[in-house]
């Protein structure tokens, strides 16, 4: 497949000022010539044209012209995927990208699959695979903190790193099959110690790695947090508040959220999706008992509960049984409307647990806390992001931690990696064969490489890269 040229629109379909096709192949220059009229003193082919260099002209179709563009030639190497690269950047909207599109197809290209674009720039060399995986990242990235994050990951500070361990695993191998090819020969006591010191160290760095997965994926998919209560607690004006605009209807009358709303808003940094439930009581109505029926389904997939009261009303036996139903889930009960007399009494075992001061460095996170607010005049609301985060993200958040947040997939990599070196250091104090020493040694070598793409299957890269979008 790398013999073909391949083009996409790499740039949202829609209305715009600008849309870019892009192609990538061997044949990216002649298709382009193709497709390409110059205009003008300065402009020429793009066949004839020097590497990284703007020339204006018209796309031409059928003896007709199809848009005014500027196009793009980028020779290989010095290009994302490594090899020639042209871009046109044409007007935006659907037609005009999509007829420049057609008349690169033409010509010869062929369309690319989802993040073929960055494939071909792992398949060349250009990244390694935990690289990659970071510009799906930058893509999606919703606050600053997990820009920097994908910035630091698509920079190869997560891949030196990762890159160290291998490197260090195979000189443990390396070791051990030279002893195996020469049985005769026992590993010295002190080179002994040398290899179990190397393969212990490896186990501490995996399980560092291994403790900045939670907060890694909070910051690549965000967290939900579900925002509950009964009818006209103020859920909606407290979902407003936090997100900064009026997304949701907020009326005094009972039941007026028939539906879940789902906003994501940047909380102290971390990308919090938060979903406004219908209010949890008996429906009136079959509308109502769908919304209803859905706000149950969206509380039992969220990692946190906003749980909403109305301080001027009274704890009910419905505040009881939803606050039984979702104990085992982290939340913040929010006592809403504090600026009217005060009704609600909380029971008293609700305060075991609960986050009543600042947490000092090193203390683990609080279960739960309690929030008072007024989600009419905004009051409180800072200090309920404060408690969102300290929910949600231990201790603070330090630039040095951003280079090494991993995803899922080396989650589950340095698992695997894990348990087999701890079996390696079993085998090895225990003087076991070392032909098992180095069967169990090479399985962790070979699952710290599918991190940054040294030992990869084609379902692993197509898994990868069917995420991406077909522009990338």
């Amino acid at each position: 497949m790398l013999d073909d040229t391949i083009a996409a629109i790499a740039t949202p379909l829609g209305q715009g000022g600008l849309a870019v096709i892009r192609l990538s192949g061997p044949q990216a220059l002649a298709i382009a010539d193709r497709s390409f009229l110059p205009v003008g003193k300065t402009s020429s082919q793009p066949s004839a044209a020097p590497t990284h260099t703007i020339h204006y002209g018209r796309i031409v179709r059928q003896g007709g012209t199809v848009d005014e563009v500027l196009l793009s030639v980028m020779r290989a190497p010095r290009t994302f995927t490594r090899e020639d690269v042209v871009e046109i950047t044409c007007h935006g909207g659907i037609l005009a990208a999509k007829l420049v599109l057609d008349t690169v197809l033409e010509n010869g290209a062929r369309l690319a699959e989802p993040g073929e674009f960055t494939k071909r720039a792992f398949l060349n060399g250009r990244l390694d695979l935990a690289q990659a995986e970071a510009v799906a990242d930058l893509i999606h990235t919703r606050t600053e903190l997990s820009l920097a994050a994908a910035n630091e990951q698509l920079a190869g500070k997560l891949s030196q790193r990762i890159n160290q361990l291998r490197e260090d695993m195979m000189k443990t191998l390396a070791h051990i099959e030279a002893h195996i090819d020469f049985p005769d020969e026992d590993i010295a006591p002190d080179t002994r110690e040398q290899l179990l010191s190397r393969l212990e160290g490896g186990v501490a760095f995996m399980d560092e790695l291994l403790r900045t997965a939670n907060e890694g994926q909070i910051l690549r998919r965000g967290i939900r947090a579900a925002i509950i209560g009964r009818p006209n607690t103020g859920k909606s004006s407290l979902l407003n508040q936090l997100l900064g605009h009026d997304r949701a209807i907020v009326s005094p009358i009972a039941g007026t959220t028939r539906d879940t709303i789902e906003e994501t808003a940047n909380i102290r940094g971390l990308p919090v999706v938060f979903v406004d439930t219908a209010g949890l009581r008996a429906a009136a109505d079959t509308l109502e008992q769908e919304g209803i029926r859905r706000s149950r389904e969206t509380v039992a997939r969220a990692e946190l509960i906003l749980h909403v009261f109305d301080v001027s009303e009274p704890f009910t036996s419905e505040d009881e049984n939803y606050m039984t139903q979702f104990a085992h889930k982290k939340r913040i009960l929010v006592r809403n409307k504090v600026d009217l007399p005060q009704r609600l009494e909380l029971p008293s075992e609700v305060g075991r647990d609960v986050l009543i001061a600042p947490r000092r460095a090193g203390d683990s996170p609080p279960y739960q806390s309690i929030v008072d607010v007024c989600a009419l005049t905004g009051q409180g609301v800072e200090a309920l992001k404060d408690s969102i985060k300290d929910l949600v993200w231990a201790g603070e958040i330090k630039a040095g931690m951003l280079q090494v947040m991993i995803n899922s997939r080396h989650q589950d990599a340095l698992r695997r990696a894990r348990e087999a070196t701890l079996r390696t250091l079993e085998a090895l104090r225990g003087d076991l064969t070392l032909e098992l020493v180095a069967l169990d040694l090479r399985i962790a070598v070979n699952a710290v490489g599918e991190i940054v793409g040294k030992t990869t299957t084609e379902d692993l890269l197509d898994s990868i890269f069917s995420q991406f979008c077909i522009g990338k």
